[in-house]
C-alpha cells in the first residue's frame, strides 16, 4: 500500500512537471520576455566587475524588424530556420567531426536552440544544458509558429555590452529603426552576434568586413521564406470614393 501511495505521488510530481513544462512554453507564444537569464547573468557580473550601465532593449513585433535583418541573422546563423524542425542534423554532423579533429570548437547551434537557451536556459556550456535545450527547443518548435520564434529571437539576441534585441542595436550603431536597416547594415549587425561584446558595427575590423560579405551572398541563397514573405506584405489602404 505504502509503495502505492509512493508511485501515485512520484506520478503525479512527474505528470505536473511536464504540464508546467508546456505551458510555460506555451505562455511566451504570446507574452514576450521583458529579461532573460542571459541579462541577468551579465547584470550581476557587470556590477561585481565595474560600473554598470543600463540595459538597453526595445521589443519590436517582426512586421516592424526589416526583412533584412531576418535573412542577415538566417544566413550567419540557421539557413535552414524555415524549414528545420529545431535542430539541424547535418550541421551537428559537420560540427562532431570538426571537432574530433581537434581544432577550435564549432558549434551547431540553430536560431531555435539559441532562442531557447536565451530565453530559459544559462548561457555556460554543459551536457545537461544541452540536454535542456534539446527538449525545450523541439517543444517551443511544435507549440510556436517560426515567425514568432525569429520575432523572439531577434528582440532577445545581444548585440552588444547591455545591448539587447535589433531595436536596440539598430537606434545605437545606426541611428534608425529596425524597420529601416539596408542589407549592409543587417549583414553587419549578423556579424557581431557570435560575439557580441567583442564587436562593435559602428567600427568594424577588416574580418567583420570580410564576414559581412560572406553573409551579402549568403543572403541571396537564402531560399523562399514563407512566414517572411507573409509578414512583408503590405497591406493595400482602401481608397475613398
Amino acid at each position: 500500500m505504502t509503495n502505492r501511495w509512493w508511485l501515485k505521488g512520484l506520478r503525479a510530481f512527474i505528470l505536473s512537471g511536464i504540464i508546467t513544462f508546456f505551458v510555460g512554453i506555451l505562455a511566451y507564444r504570446w507574452v514576450n520576455p521583458s529579461l532573460t537569464h542571459l541579462m541577468l547573468i551579465n547584470r550581476v557580473d557587470k556590477e561585481q566587475s565595474q560600473k554598470p550601465q543600463s540595459i538597453r532593449k526595445n521589443w519590436v513585433s517582426l512586421k516592424n524588424i526589416s526583412p533584412n535583418m531576418v535573412k542577415a541573422a538566417m544566413a550567419a546563423e540557421d539557413a535552414k530556420f524555415a524549414s528545420h524542425w529545431g535542430l539541424d542534423i547535418e550541421a551537428i554532423r559537420k560540427a562532431v567531426k570538426h571537432n574530433k579533429k581537434g581544432r577550435t570548437l564549432k558549434g551547431a547551434s540553430t536560431i531555435s536552440q539559441q532562442t531557447a537557451k536565451n530565453v530559459f536556459l544559462w548561457p555556460k556550456r554543459s551536457w545537461l544544458r544541452k540536454g535542456l535545450e534539446t527538449a525545450f527547443t523541439l517543444a517551443m518548435e511544435a507549440l510556436w509558429p517560426k515567425e514568432r520564434i525569429m520575432e523572439v529571437y531577434l528582440n532577445i539576441a545581444e548585440f552588444g555590452v547591455e545591448t539587447y534585441g535589433v531595436e536596440a542595436a539598430a537606434q545605437l550603431y545606426y541611428k534608425k529603426d529596425a524597420s529601416k536597416l539596408t542589407r549592409a547594415e543587417a549583414a553587419m549587425l549578423a556579424t557581431v552576434l557570435p560575439r557580441p561584446t567583442k564587436r562593435n558595427p559602428a567600427k568594424p575590423s577588416a574580418y567583420m568586413q570580410r564576414y559581412q560579405q560572406v553573409i551579402l551572398r549568403n543572403m541571396n541563397n537564402l531560399p523562399e521564406i514563407p512566414f517572411l514573405l507573409l509578414a512583408s506584405t503590405p497591406k493595400k489602404s482602401k481608397k475613398k470614393k
